[in-house]
């Protein structure tokens, strides 16, 4: 079942209608999630019932689940210690049942509603071993004001194992940054489906490791389409790389052309060219400019190259606009970009190409600078173009700021997708991949080693091979993702990430494509209906903070 992540506002909606329309009581939902929260706690903590455990309760519905773990945990024995930041007395709904209920058993609960009884409970959390941030939920709007505040930096301050209950009190929703102050988590136990603030950078570092527990709502709920964003899982790729054909020749699998290189980038070009032929494409055709080609005919062994006119800075001129018409008949998809220069002439052949392209196109790099304000001509392509920026481009090829897509990364991403009919990589930590549809995955695979050059060129070859060998355009693009992802994971592990560089991530391909393929059969063998580290039929997501 596919994982979705959710908005505060899709969240809301989903409890409603759990209510509403299953007649499941919203007290029921709030005592499954606490006790969930107690289950985790006690995996992640083994020595739990010798510690000391210190609740901090907003006065909403995330207090009130606080409160619940608390019941459980003085229930067990465990050295509990509630503290309110809120009159009791302004406890109201389902949270004010659970008060009742928390206060009649005796456990210890302290109203805390000045700065100064705050400070008093320093001693407190100082002793503690674990502290529980039960202040804020997913209905908060705007940054944490007055003692919610000043709670968030004194527990941040004694450096303790905070676990935060549903996402990390401080955070909006429903972004990825970090805009004000926030808890530092360890672990976040989150209630039915994980919140986009749990899964983009850099707003996941607070949550330390992040699990998604069942509340018990209706499996027809969580997969709802209203839900347009998901999570990139390996299981969704069964099949993407089918066995060989022991009939085949090298023109079964597809023909890749690329259109790539200047001086001092022809790296890009081969690194494109090679990655492609790393997936499984049976040819690859590198164009460039005729003063380079003796250069990539030394270092590229196993790609054909195609000398082009140039101009006078060595860059492919405009005139090589019908040789590339040309070698495009036949192919499957060509590949337009890496280390092409901005060069105005270069740019307008990139324009041209694309506007006249027949077959699949992918587009990354100086391909992407070179469109420009023309973005309007991809709706008359014949098939949907793949375009493959990080933030910083997109927001060129916007004119907007780059924090703009760094804070809106999903919903911009959307817009661009459906408003010019392209399927949109927008690269970085947790890689977006949106379709012309609406539809967003975010993938999990991939680490800070990198962020270095030549790792994009990468993926744009994955992409182009996958394509090339018959691959629709959206599959193609979410398992080049996942397994450039999982290829700098193991490189990762080989090299470290401070050494790893972009032909590292090549050299693992390989390996990342038989971890693919050995799933995939387990998968099959098993038949398990269920996600791998499934809790209930839902995934266990770690962060990378």
């Amino acid at each position: 079942m596919a994982v979705s992540v959710v908005t505060a506002s899709q969240m809301r909606q989903l409890d409603r209608r759990a209510t509403e329309e299953y007649g499941i009581p919203s007290l029921l939902l709030m005592e499954n999630a606490g006790l969930q929260a107690v289950l985790e706690l006690e995996r992640a903590f083994p020595h739990l019932t010798r510690s000391r455990v210190a609740i901090v309760c907003g006065r909403g519905n995330n207090g009130g689940d606080g409160l619940v773990v608390a019941r459980h945990l003085f229930n067990r024995g465990i050295m509990v210690e509630v503290f309110l930041l809120a009159r009791q007395t302004e406890i109201k709904g389902d949270a004010r049942t659970n008060l009742e209920i928390i206060r009649k058993s005796g456990a210890p609960i302290y109203e805390v509603t000045t700065s100064q009884e705050l400070e008093a409970i320093g001693e407190a959390i100082e002793r503690a071993d674990v502290v529980v941030d039960a202040i804020l939920g997913t209905g908060t709007i705007g940054p944490a004001k007055g003692l919610f505040e000043e709670a968030i930096e004194l527990l941040n301050r004694f450096g303790k194992s905070i676990v935060a209950l549903d996402i990390p009190s401080g955070l909006n929703s429903d972004e990825g940054v970090i805009p004000y102050p926030s808890i530092n988590a360890v672990l976040t136990v989150t209630f039915g489906l994980p919140k986009r603030c749990l899964i983009l950078y850099p707003a996941a570092s607070c949550a330390g490791r992040v699990v998604t527990v069942d509340i018990g709502l209706p499996r027809q709920l969580l997969t709802d389409p209203i839900l347009d964003v998901s999570l990139v899982q390996a299981e969704d790729l069964v099949g993407v790389l089918p066995p060989r054909d022991p009939n085949a020749h090298k023109g079964t699998y597809g023909h890749v052309l690329v259109l790539a290189g200047s001086p001092g980038k022809t790296g890009a070009a081969a690194m494109c060219a090679l990655s492609a032929l790393r997936i499984g494409a049976g040819l690859v055709t590198l164009a460039l400019p005729e003063s380079l080609n003796d250069a990539i005919e030394a270092k590229l062994t196993e790609v054909m190259s195609e000398p082009l006119p140039e101009t006078r800075e060595r860059t492919v001129a405009h005139a090589a606009l019908e040789r590339v018409l040309e070698l495009m008949q036949g192919k499957r998809v060509i590949a337009i970009g890496p280390g092409l220069s901005i060069h105005p002439e270069t740019a307008e052949l990139v324009r041209a190409v694309v506007k006249t392209a027949k077959t699949q196109i992918v587009v990354d790099a100086d391909g992407i600078n070179a469109l420009g304000p023309n973005l309007d001509m991809l709706r008359d392509v014949s098939l949907p173009p793949i375009l493959t920026p990080h933030p910083g481009e997109l927001a060129r090829l916007l004119g907007i700021d780059r924090d703009e897509v760094v804070r809106h990364r999903i919903p911009i991403a959307q817009k661009v997708a459906t408003s010019f009919g392209v399927h949109l990589v927008l690269k970085g930590a947790r890689t977006l991949i949106a379709n012309p549809e609406g539809q967003v995955a975010i993938n999990m695979t991939g680490n800070p080693g990198m962020a270095t050059g030549g790792t994009g060129d990468v993926l744009t070859g994955l992409i182009s091979g996958l394509l090339a060998q018959g691959v629709s355009a959206g599959l193609a693009v979410k398992a080049a993702v996942y397994l450039h992802g999982l290829a700098g994971d193991l490189a990762a592990e080989a090299v470290g990430q401070e050494a790893m560089v972009a032909s590292d991530l090549m050299t693992q391909i390989p390996k990342a494509i038989r971890q693919l393929k050995s799933h995939a059969t387990s998968l099959t063998s098993t038949k398990s209906p269920h996600p791998p580290f499934a809790k209930g039929g839902y995934g266990e997501i770690f962060g990378r903070g």
